[in-house]
């Protein structure tokens, strides 16, 4: 018998009853459409199970939230707004609102965040940014989505190994080892990674990747110079400088992602180096204005609009016993900011 107290939920005076969740949901709110006797029956049923109705889960059952709540790491990144761009896609085809929060790449203000939706009785969570190496802040925000998802609501992730839901999970490793391959095709020995926030897996997978086509070629990856800043533009600028000034006879910089690439970029033509000519630059995601950047970025290609999409069509799909997995594929785009490593 399932326990009395917040966690018992409607499913289980439904179930009991032997009624429909909309006709449980019904018969305790009062609801039209269900005769006396079996909503007499449902309210028997959950007074001996000691169900505590809650507004919220009745929100969901009754079909009425209309609201998609979209939590992004960083709202003015290129990749985010793109990301949201497919999620409003879909939730214009189906009638539904976005919310968007900006969780800053703070695991804690992303469960305040979440919470906030919730609160404000959201049908549909979708979280979209890399997920954190640390299986404690993980395990947190687990609990949290499980529960929203017992009461009725939906969730599905974008970057996100460990949370238990559905989930888009961009090619994160296997570009990694395409752009490792590129500079290493190309000559190139002498390479730097601007790694973004430690602590994430995206850039713990995007690492791994690079590190694999290194060792591919029977070369250490432990003898790459890592820098770690934020995984932002600005966070690019000041891996480069500190990659300029630590490992001067570096000729190409991975960037992890396009917005770091960019910073890099900014620093390189300030101090008048020539890409590709003295230093190739790559970086991953291709948004959008990464082929108009001077020189043309090289870069990862993710369908970063179909991600969006994905999520949320995945979230709007009837429940399944078993997350889903939706892999997105990748492309390796070779423009103007890489050569040959030089002479």
């Amino acid at each position: 018998m399932p326990k009395p107290g917040p966690r018992l939920r409607l499913v289980d005076v439904a179930e009991r009853a032997g009624v429909s969740l909309a006709t449980a949901s019904r018969s305790l709110t009062g609801r039209d459409g269900v005769s006396e006797e079996v909503a007499s029956r449902v309210r028997q049923v959950a007074a001996e199970l000691g169900y505590v109705a809650n507004p919220y889960a009745r929100t969901l059952a009754g079909g009425a939230s209309s609201s998609v709540g979209l939590v992004v790491h960083q709202v003015d990144d290129p990749y985010f707004s793109e990301i949201a761009g497919g999620v409003i896609q879909v939730a214009g085809e189906q009638g539904l609102m976005v919310q968007i929060c900006h969780s800053g790449r703070d695991p804690h203000y992303e469960l305040r965040q979440i919470r906030h939706l919730i609160a404000q009785r959201v049908g549909v969570i979708v979280i979209a940014g890399s997920g954190y190496n640390d299986p404690a802040i993980e395990a947190e925000t687990k609990a949290e989505l499980t529960a929203f998802q017992n009461l009725g609501g939906r969730v599905a992730v974008i970057g996100r190994h460990a949370l238990g839901v559905d989930a888009v999970l961009p090619d994160n490793e296997a570009g990694g080892r395409a752009l490792g391959a590129h500079l290493l095709d190309l000559g190139h020995r002498r390479i730097a990674v601007a790694a973004g926030t430690a602590g994430l897996t995206t850039v713990t997978d995007r690492m791994a990747g690079v590190r694999r086509a290194v060792r591919e070629r029977g070369l250490d990856p432990d003898g790459l110079p890592v820098v770690h800043t934020d995984f932002t533009r600005d966070g690019g600028c000041q891996a480069a400088e500190r990659i300029l000034r630590d490992h001067p006879d570096t000729t190409a910089v991975i960037a992890l992602n396009d917005a770091m690439a960019m910073g890099v970029l900014s620093v390189l033509r300030g101090q008048k180096i020539s890409v590709p000519k003295r230093m190739s630059v790559v970086g991953f995601d291709d948004v959008s204005v990464a082929a108009d950047l001077a020189p043309a970025l090289t870069t990862v290609r993710l369908p970063m609009t179909d991600m969006g999409r994905m999520a949320l069509e995945l979230a709007l799909k009837p429940k399944s016993a078993r997350a889903r997995r939706r892999s997105t594929g990748h492309t390796l785009v070779v423009r103007d900011s890489t050569g040959p490593a030089p002479r």
